[in-house]
């Protein structure tokens, strides 16, 4: 059986939104979230389990969704991941085991390829979803991706 679940983490364009960079004609800049994946995570963090956002991205917008969802670490413009995971395993003293992670293109693979739990969204990128044992889920990135692989953590009682 796999570990319990410490650290629910999750990159942002293609999980918590469908890959689209929206921008208007003065400049601004648009990520539609969906609501449901909102409540997944405030569903995990009730369990007790920890939550991160590490995006390649460094938005305000993602800043304000990380905020309101009371996220517990945000790191926005990083890379590589796997680094920046295997530096907060460390800080609050958990395994990458104790990790699962959600992410959908090629700056992920090294981070997914060692947590102790994966899945990607169903439109992610081949590579990805050819990781030896990734969940591979039924929904697209911002189409509730991120809730169906917690509701999948809660289904097997690692949460």
């Amino acid at each position: 059986m796999a570990q319990k679940i410490k650290l629910f983490a999750t990159d942002v364009d293609g999980t918590l939104t469908d890959a689209g960079m929206y921008y208007c004609a003065n400049g601004d800049e648009f990520k539609k979230f969906n609501t449901r994946d909102g409540m997944g995570i405030k569903l995990i963090q009730a369990k007790g389990v920890k939550t991160a956002i590490i995006t390649s991205e460094n938005t305000e917008i993602v800043s304000r969704r990380a905020k309101k969802l009371e996220i517990d670490y945000l790191f926005q413009g990083k890379r590589p991941k796997i680094e920046t995971i295997t530096e907060l395993c460390g800080k609050i003293g958990i395994s990458l085991g104790e990790v699962a992670y959600v992410g959908d293109d090629i700056n992920d693979f090294e981070l997914l390829s060692a947590v102790g739990l994966k899945a990607c969204p169903a439109d992610a990128v081949k590579k990805i979803a050819e990781i030896p044992n990734i969940i591979k889920l039924s929904k697209k990135g911002g189409e509730g991706a991120v809730r169906e692989f917690i509701e999948l953590i809660f289904e097997k009682g690692l949460a």
